[in-house]
């Protein structure tokens, strides 16, 4: 095993909370290798993000072969190989980034969970809380400490153009479409809103078109609301948390 890899190859394909909680591990990878040349494979969701952040040299699209598309493993495969890389970092740590080990004809080092990785993380414990609790554990194996979340400083959005009143509150009521049981009831975020009010706060509402009849309910609690629902993307909200007093 070399001492100081040259060619690092990250994998992290998805999904989109998944990738936020890997930007910090990802940010002490390049911290770790100063002089590496360092390559992302991921998916077209976050191509721009990953060409932002500024941890990286190359960023490789993973079109995601099926099963049965041959010339697209051959071709994964041929990519995979010609980068020479000398250590990879599975952050995404799934059954397919397992079979991309198997890819490589000469394995290089690998920090992950794949059977046969030089830095194979075995712990049950791995998977128990957040995701980014499980990249601190495993990349420790590789050498790897002091990993931070990321706090976004490079994510940055004009939020001129939203009525903003300093200082402000962030509400935040959605949550996984499938996991409606997850949310707090809009009515208690309504009572809230007020309560932020009285207080000198503005309530900033945030969410997409799926939480739109939550916000509508918490705005009309409390008028004095800036409801931005369907109105923010991820690099907005980045911003507006920034300079927000809180969120909830």
């Amino acid at each position: 095993m070399s001492n100081t890899p040259q060619k690092i190859l990250v994998i992290k394909l998805g999904a989109l909370g998944d990738f936020i909680q890997a930007l910090g591990p990802m940010a002490a990878i390049r911290k770790h290798h100063p002089k590496a040349h360092i390559t992302i494979l991921t998916t077209k969701p976050f191509e721009e993000f990953a060409n932002e952040c500024g941890y990286f040299n190359d960023v490789w699209i993973d079109e995601r072969p099926k099963l049965l598309d041959i010339k697209g493993w051959l071709d994964l495969r041929k990519k995979l190989n010609d980068g020479n890389f000398d250590r990879v970092y599975d952050l995404q740590n799934n059954d397919r980034s397992g079979f991309y080990f198997k890819l490589f004809k000469d394995k290089p080092e690998w920090n992950g969970i794949a059977k046969g990785a030089s830095h194979r993380n075995t712990s049950p414990e791995r998977s128990v809380g957040h995701a980014f609790d499980g990249h601190v554990q495993t990349l420790g194996l590789a050498g790897i400490e002091n990993i931070k979340p990321d706090p976004l400083i490079w994510m940055v959005e004009d939020i001129k153009e939203f009525a903003l009143q300093k200082p402000f509150v962030l509400l935040v009521p959605g949550c996984a479409p499938d996991r409606p049981e997850k949310r707090w009831p809009s009515d208690k975020y309504g009572r809230l809103a007020n309560m932020l009010v009285q207080r000198g706060f503005q309530p900033v509402l945030i969410g997409t078109k799926a939480e739109a009849d939550a916000t509508k309910i918490i705005a009309t609690t409390c008028p004095q609301a800036l409801d931005l629902t369907g109105q923010t993307n991820l690099k907005h909200i980045a911003t507006l948390a920034r300079q927000s007093a809180g969120a909830i």
